[in-house]
């Protein structure tokens, strides 16, 4: 009997033994994954706080697309008649040319029709001076902003998107189509805006010699059925390094290189307006620099 008493006491003895060796384990399993967790915060934070030393210096000109703030609203509104006189339009180096074609009209008033692509580095270039001289007829609401792509010369040029924007005038109607966006999915641009029947065929009508230079080069803007223009009519060059504010900001220097290409670009497609609203507003259409810059129409 004593033998039996002791075998089971023994046995207790072990269950307990490896009971207790047990916990022991899971205390140790739950330590380590704690330290771990601590340790992977650890890093976590660490490598945040390097990227943010390292970029933390550089201008970022590559911001995800968004809306134009106030500030950058305002600079394209507000530009001194002084500035717009001072730049004039000598140094455009292409305007927009004369067609003889039907109207081209929306909602009974001539129609300006962009169609573009945000990857796109001469319609990151083409937008600005475009949003001006639209600028000084009507008001845009929910216009972008984005940046070329950064795989494509000139990378990375900042500038606005057309992409849901609105424009409300009474002189004149306009209607801007981005095709694609400036981030590629399996080697194609992801497409955005697709262009009505109507657009389509303006575009493969009069995007072509001997209206255009070159065939199918965007961006491609047609006036009222008056003018059309493909291409940009300055180097993007001119906005390398800069944040979509920065190039606003110095569109009211007319010293400085941003103004004398936007500005100058912006008296000729205004001229290019004037002659499809009848010279309205006369404020506009009637100052000196948007007079002579009229002279460079049908020009390249």
């Amino acid at each position: 009997m004593s033998r039996r008493v002791e075998q089971k006491a023994q046995a207790r003895e072990r269950i307990a033994a490896q009971l207790a060796a047990q916990q022991r384990a899971e205390r140790r399993r739950r330590l380590l994954l704690a330290v771990g967790a601590v340790v992977l915060v650890i890093v976590i934070v660490g490598g945040l706080i390097t990227i943010r030393l390292v970029g933390g210096g550089k201008k970022d000109t590559t911001a995800a697309s968004g809306s134009a703030d106030a500030q950058i609203m305002t600079a394209l509104t507000s530009i001194p008649d002084s500035t717009f006189a001072a730049v004039g339009s000598e140094s455009v180096q292409a305007a927009p040319s004369a067609i003889d074609a039907p109207a081209l009209t929306a909602d009974g008033k001539p129609k300006v029709l962009y169609i573009g692509a945000e990857f796109c580095p001469y319609c990151a270039a083409e937008r600005w001076p475009v949003s001006v001289a639209l600028s000084r007829f009507g008001t845009f609401s929910n216009l972008g902003t984005t940046h070329s792509s950064a795989n494509d010369v000139f990378p990375n040029t900042p500038t606005l998107s057309f992409h849901g924007a609105t424009y409300t005038s009474q002189y004149l109607s306009f209607t801007g189509v981005e095709t694609t966006t400036n981030q590629q999915v399996n080697g194609q641009y992801e497409p955005l805006d697709t262009p009505t029947a109507e657009d389509q065929k303006t575009f493969d009508t009069y995007n072509q010699p001997p209206y255009v230079k070159t065939g199918g080069s965007i961006p491609f803007i047609a006036l009222g059925g008056k003018f059309v223009s493909s291409g940009a009519t300055y180097s993007p060059e001119v906005l390398a390094g800069k944040t979509q504010a920065e190039v606003a900001d110095a569109l009211k220097d007319p010293s400085s290189p941003i103004a004398k290409a936007v500005i100058a670009s912006a008296n000729v497609y205004t001229a290019a307006i004037c002659k499809l609203t009848n010279n309205q507003p006369a404020n506009v259409c009637s100052s000196a620099p948007v007079t002579a810059a009229a002279a460079k129409l049908g020009k390249s």
